[in-house]
This record gives C-alpha cells, sequence and structure tokens, in this order.
C-alpha cells in the first residue's frame, strides 16, 4: 500500500515552499523519517522526511517547483506497486512463472533479496509501518504542547535507544523549541520498542515521537550476531540488510536479524545497489557518492541537513566525535567543531598573523576564486528580499532624512556600566539598546509613525503598541526579527531582548511568528563600518531608522563658559527612510530632532542604577 507524502505547514503565515533539493530518486529505498527532499520558505529552510519505510514510487515536484501546503510531493510504498503495471498487460502469460521468465536475471536476484529482507524483517518483528513485521503494540509517547504559540519542536538527542528499559517518568529524548528545551518522559514502564523521529528532525505538537511496551514485542536481542554488526542492541551494520545501499539506512532503525543464507549468498545482496543508480543523473550519481565517502569509516548515517552544515562551516566529518545515539553526529557537534576551529585560528601568534592582516579585509579568497566565471541559483529568501524591496518601492514614496548625533554621553555610560551589566544581565550592553529607547519615546510622541497607510481604503491605521523589528545580518541573507510590545520594555529588557533575537536568529531557531508583525524597524548598518545609508521601508510600515558606524570627529560644542571650542566627541549619523505618503518630512524632521535630543541628554543612567 501506497503513502502519499504532503508539504506540512511550516509556520503560521507559510502558504507554499520551494524545492530545493531531492534527496532520494524514484526507485531508492527510504526508511521511516529519513529526509526525503530539502524545502525552502520564505522563512526557513527544512527537510521533509518519509512517514513510512519502502521504495520512492513517484516524485511529484521538481527541484525549484513551488508546491503549496498540503500538496503531495511524493509517493513511497512498496517496490511491487512501481512495477505493477507493465505486469497487467493481457499479452504477458499470467503466474509467476511468465513473470519469471521475462525478468532478467539479476532483477530475479533482486527479488530473492528482497524476499529474504522481507522475511528477516518478519523474523524480527519490525516496528516499521511498511516494514511487513507490523507495527510495534505499546503505549505511544507523543510531543505535548510546550506552551501557548509552540506548535513544534526539535528533537535535540535521544536519551534512550530502541531494546533499552525505561520507568515511569524516565527521560526519553530532548526537544527544543524556539522558547524552550525540554525533556519528554516515559508515561510508562517498559522497553523503548521504536523510535519516530532522528535527531534535528522536526515535529508538531501531537505527533508519535516513540512506542514503548513490552519487552517481548521489541526486536529480538538474542540473534546470531554477524562479524560486523553494532555492538550496540538494537542496532546492525546497514550492509546485513540485503538489497539496501548501506549509506542510505539510519543506524537506529536497524536491528539484528538472521538470515540462515550461505556467506557466498550474501554477495549478490550487495549487487542491487550499484544498479539502483544506473539511469539516474550525475547529480544524483555524485550525491550517493559523496554520502558513501562521507559515511566511510564507521558507517554512520549523516543527515543532509548535518551534511550541509558541514560543508558551510567548513568542517571535516570525519574529524567530528559525534554525541548522538550510535555515535551520531548532530548538528551541534558540527557548530561545536567550527567555533573550536576559529579558537584555534584566533590563537595564532601576531606575528603569523600581521602580515595576512590584509587577507583578513577579504576573508575568503579561496572562495571567491571558486565562485568567479560561475552561475548559482538564488536562494529562495534571497528571492523573497529582492521582491519585497522592489515591490517596496514601487508602492511608496521613499526619501530618506539625517541628523548628526552625539553620543559622547552615552559612550561614558556604557564605560562605567557595560562590564557589570554582562555579569549581572547576561548580555551586551551595545548602543543599539539606548537607540530603539529613544526611537520608542518618538513614536510614542508621533504615532503616525508607527502606523500604516491603505490608499485604496483611504485609511490610516494606528498600531496598537510598539513593534520593534531589529534587521540582523545572518549567512543566508538579512532577517527581521521582531520584539513585540517593547514600548513596555526598560532599557535593560530591551537590551536583553535584542542579544537574544540576534542570536537565536543567525543560529535559524526563531520561529515564524517571531519575524512578523513589525510596526518599525532599525536597522545598524553602521556595525559594518558604513556612515550612513538609505534603508528601504519595510513595508506595510512607513518607515525605518538606520544607524550608521560611530566616529570620533573634532566639532565645535560649548564649554562652561558658553564659548564655543574644538573637543573630540564620538559622532554618529542616524538616517531614516520615510512614506512621504502618509509622512511629511516636516514630522521625520521633528521624530529625529527628539530621538536626537534623548541621545544627547544621555539620561539614562537611574536605569542601570548608574
Amino acid at each position: 500500500m501506497s503513502t502519499e507524502v504532503t508539504l506540512p505547514a511550516l509556520g503560521e503565515s507559510v502558504t507554499e515552499g520551494t524545492i530545493s533539493r531531492w534527496l532520494k530518486a524514484v526507485g531508492e529505498t527510504v526508511e521511516v523519517d529519513e529526509p526525503l527532499l530539502e524545502v525552502s520558505t520564505d522563512k526557513v529552510d527544512t527537510e521533509i522526511p518519509s512517514p513510512v519505510a519502502g521504495v520512492l514510487l513517484e516524485i511529484r515536484f521538481e527541484e525549484d517547483d513551488v508546491a503549496e501546503v498540503g500538496a503531495v510531493l511524493a509517493v513511497v510504498g512498496d517496490a511491487e506497486e512501481s512495477g505493477g503495471s507493465d505486469s497487467s498487460d493481457d499479452s504477458e502469460p499470467a503466474g509467476d512463472e511468465a513473470e519469471a521468465q521475462e525478468v532478467p536475471e539479476e532483477a530475479t536476484e533482486e527479488a530473492a533479496d528482497e524476499a529474504r529482507s522481507n522475511a528477516a524483517d518478519e523474523v524480527k518483528g519490525d516496528s516499521a509501518p511498511s516494514s511487513g513485521g507490523g507495527s510495534a503494540s505499546g503505549t505511544e509517547v507523543t510531543l505535548p504542547a510546550l506552551g501557548e504559540s509552540v506548535t513544534e519542536g526539535t528533537v535535540s538527542r535521544w536519551l534512550k535507544e530502541v531494546g533499552d528499559p525505561v520507568e515511569v517518568d524516565e527521560p526519553l529524548l530532548e526537544v527544543s523549541t524556539d522558547k524552550v528545551d525540554t525533556e519528554i518522559p516515559s508515561p510508562v514502564a517498559g522497553t523503548l520498542l521504536e523510535i519516530r523521529f532522528e535527531e534535528d528532525d522536526v515535529a508538531e505538537v501531537g505527533a508519535v515521537l516513540a512506542i514503548v511496551g513490552d519487552a517481548d514485542a521489541a526486536p529480538a536481542e538474542d540473534a546470531p550476531a554477524e562479524p560486523a554488526q553494532d555492538k550496540k542492541a538494537g542496532k546492525a551494520d546497514p550492509t546485513t540488510q540485503a538489497g539496501t545501499d548501506p549509506d542510505e539506512v539510519a543506524p537506529e532503525k536497524a536491528a539484528p536479524v538472521e538470515v540462515e543464507d550461505e556467506p557466498a549468498q550474501e554477495a549478490p545482496a550487495k549487487k542491487p545497489a550499484p544498479k539502483q543508480s544506473e539511469g539516474k543523473s550525475p547529480e544524483v550519481k555524485a550525491e550517493v557518492a559523496r554520502r558513501a565517502s562521507e559515511a566511510e569509516g564507521d558507517g554512520t548515517y549523516v543527515t543532509p541537513l548535518v551534511r550541509k552544515l558541514a560543508r558551510e562551516h567548513d568542517v571535516e566529518l570525519s574529524s567530528v566525535t559525534g554525541t548522538g545515539v550510535g555515535g551520531r553526529i548532530r548538528k551541534q557537534d558540527v557548530l561545536s567543531a567550527a567555533e573550536e576551529a576559529k579558537k584555534k585560528a584566533a590563537e595564532k601568534p601576531a606575528a603569523k598573523e600581521a602580515p595576512s592582516e590584509k587577507k583578513a579585509s577579504t576573508p575568503a579568497p579561496s572562495a571567491s576564486s571558486e565562485v568567479r566565471g560561475t552561475t548559482e541559483k538564488l536562494s529562495r529568501l534571497r528571492k523573497t528580499i529582492a521582491n519585497r524591496m522592489v515591490q517596496s518601492l514601487q508602492v511608496s514614496a521613499q526619501l530618506t532624512a539625517t541628523v548628526e548625533v552625539d553620543v559622547t554621553a552615552i559612550s561614558r555610560i556604557r564605560a562605567v556600566a557595560k562590564d557589570d551589566f554582562k555579569k549581572r544581565e547576561g548580555a551586551s550592553l551595545s548602543y543599539l539598546p539606548f537607540i530603539t529607547k529613544a526611537a520608542i519615546e518618538a513614536l510614542k510622541a508621533f504615532p503616525k509613525i508607527n502606523a500604516r497607510i491603505d490608499t485604496e481604503a483611504g485609511t490610516v491605521t494606528y498600531a496598537d503598541g510598539e513593534h520593534i523589528g531589529i534587521a540582523v545580518d545572518t549567512e543566508k541573507g538579512l532577517l527581521v526579527p521582531v520584539i513585540k510590545d517593547a514600548g513596555d520594555l526598560n532599557l535593560t529588557g530591551l537590551a536583553k531582548k535584542i542579544g537574544d533575537l540576534a542570536s537565536r536568529t543567525r543560529a535559524s531557531k526563531v520561529g515564524p511568528d517571531e519575524l512578523s508583525g513589525s510596526t518599525f524597524t532599525i536597522t545598524n548598518y553602521g556595525s559594518a563600518g558604513t556612515l550612513f545609508d538609505t534603508p528601504i521601508v519595510n513595508q506595510p510600515e512607513v518607515a525605518i531608522l538606520g544607524t550608521g558606524a560611530l566616529v570620533k570627529r573634532p566639532v565645535v560644542v560649548k564649554d562652561q563658559f558658553d564659548q564655543d571650542v574644538i573637543a573630540i566627541r564620538d559622532m554618529m549619523y542616524l538616517s531614516m527612510s520615510y512614506d512621504h505618503r502618509l509622512i511629511d518630512g516636516a514630522l521625520a524632521a521633528r521624530f529625529l530632532s527628539m530621538v536626537k535630543a534623548r541621545l544627547e541628554e544621555g539620561d539614562f543612567g537611574g536605569e542601570l542604577g548608574l
């Protein structure tokens, strides 16, 4: 029986996704929860797993196609279903003997291998729904509701393996969401019979994560182990399963299997693997070869997400020690290895770094040489940014006003308070919280800048609060997480919220709901050294504030005798682009003047206990 694989809901406002890459080809064997493809949306990139074990029979969408939520992406079922239409021809002899006469010898061997594999599955009582052994009977462990707005969670780490005994309320796994990290306990005592989600997989609230039941229903542990089998309970070398590519089987899904064939008869079991790649595109063949090379050594399965992360951070998977079940490499292991490599690079003697100072300004000359003269596809996020920027300029009349601000008073406050603030609050006290606080106060005084306009309806809608978007530069592109009800926060709350959102956005840990709903945006282009810029309004807002680089410059100021003198001050440009359909130049100037005055007076000491 075949099963349809549909595009799940990936966020409250996400209605469609683009097929980035197929990780499996038609005819390949897949395990339960093994990733089939990668999907990209406006807000998140994710993998879509197979809901059942079987063979990929059909692919409904090609790469770069756009599919709506709920659309059928592929069909997974039994291998016999893929060739059923050919055997139904009236001109063909009826019966199994006639089929055997027309099937090539190699195909017959494949069928025999598959039959042996199915028979072995029945012997071990495999719990995978499509493996022929039936589902394991027991108590389902589901993902509970972890918060009012939390709809899904990521499996961080399994604390138990299939076959392990568990007690009531004993933690089975760790789950991470955009708001909380927690452990999921077992509701009953028994044996862990089945794991439905791999580490790093995303599960919706209510999804069945595992099954716990009687030990009799668990995979047989007393079966004779082959020499190449993993010594851990409930696992076997993937090559012992006939007709299956060893690099495409998750070790957690494999179990000891007793096959009563002679060693010489096991050789044909490895033949179908090369045959599966025949007729496939060079890209698919390259992908299979790459997986084989990356899994070489201990044969541990590595998810495409982890492989992609390793390539992005230039991490050799062979040098990474996995902390997952059975030594499986998790994305946290790759990130830790990348961070360790950065620390080692930073610890090099200064004498060696001095000659390469010129290279530091162009961080990756080798990467630049790799892309010269080539063409690559735009990412889904880059396409979205491009379309929205053009749309913003087309639908609104934009221009930019700029003021120069003396932030010397803020610099003095930071010099005194930032170290204690970091120890006490665990967040950095940058200039951005001060600017955000001043902008919020100005938005309350000038609510039209915190509104939105609908020229077709002839209306202006004023926001019910100050929901501040903070533009964050990430490896994928510019994202704008939102501080909801920022007007209710003090300086400390803003600093902590900005730091938290920025770090989670760069780590791709913000939810779709956190990337929408802003009424006013602040972008810090000065962090890269730009003095001032003309940012584009983030629709449907009517204004965006840009902060330039802080520079020391001689300026004319008043001394204690009210005389003009030249002094060295910390200066910064603030630029605000606004929609002239609603905001006039005079209103923009008054708004910026209020922000400027608030920052220059520097009256923030009371909020920091100074």
